[in-house]
């Protein structure tokens, strides 16, 4: 996940904001997570609280997404992180991804409070999206506008295109999805099971993931540098050649 530092937006460094999500069910999970990164974050996802402590311990994390019904959560809530002055919010769930509430990231404040209606909130991804946006908010940058970028190519969440330098590039929906994943994931070789996890509601075939890349690959890269690379064997990533 490191990889993907060399993705910055507006006025800063680094600006992906990072989402930790402890869910013990992959069908939560996998949603969950691949909505985050759609809409700009990085995730990191595990199915036990006890590898989050480890985690939490040796890296900085903006967001906690929590199962509260995994039989370890004990093991969280004596994490130094989480006891940090500068703590991330979490955000509470049921295994099956009903919202419960949150719990306010950022000094001792509120430390012991719930935010957000009871167990008859909805389950549905999109609400626990607009929560974890609306607490992930103080954690981004002011003035970031939601554009990804690596080296000269800009990726546009709001108008939903992209540009390398002065030249404007064109996308279909679907290449806009695999340009996104792509630069969420800078200098890190995805496999055509992650991309396809990404890009398709339906277990796309792997004869329709290259040529949607290959479609991709001739815009993105055009006469200049090539940015979208293929690692054989393994699958494809974008950045500068050598760097994974």
């Amino acid at each position: 996940m490191n990889a993907v530092n060399a993705v910055n937006a507006v006025g800063a460094a680094d600006a992906v904001p990072d989402v930790l999500l402890v869910v013990g069910d992959a069908r939560t999970s996998d949603p969950l997570s691949t909505m985050l990164e759609l809409v700009g974050y990085r995730t990191v996802v595990v199915d036990r609280a006890t590898e989050a402590t480890d985690l939490l311990a040796g890296r900085r994390f903006d967001l906690v997404i929590l199962d509260v019904t995994l039989p370890d959560t004990e093991a969280l809530r004596h994490s130094r992180r989480l006891l940090a002055p500068d703590r991330p919010a979490v955000l509470l769930l049921t295994g099956d991804g009903e919202f419960l509430g949150s719990l306010p990231g950022g000094g001792p404040d509120g430390a012991d409070g719930v935010d957000g209606q009871g167990g008859g909130a909805s389950g549905r991804v999109a609400e626990v999206l607009a929560h974890a946006r609306q607490l992930v908010r103080g954690a981004e940058p002011g003035g970031w506008d939601g554009a990804l970028r690596y080296g000269d190519l800009v990726l546009d969440h709001s108008t939903r295109r992209a540009r390398r330098g002065e030249r404007a590039i064109e996308l279909t929906p679907a290449e806009y999805r695999l340009l996104r994943c792509l630069l969420v994931n800078a200098e890190r070789v995805l496999s055509k099971e992650q991309i396809g996890r990404h890009v398709w509601d339906d277990p796309p075939t792997d004869g329709a993931i290259e040529r949607l890349v290959s479609r991709l690959r001739l815009k993105v890269n055009g006469e200049q540098t090539a940015l979208i690379h293929t690692r054989r064997g393994f699958g494809y990533w974008l950045g500068q050649a050598g760097r994974p």
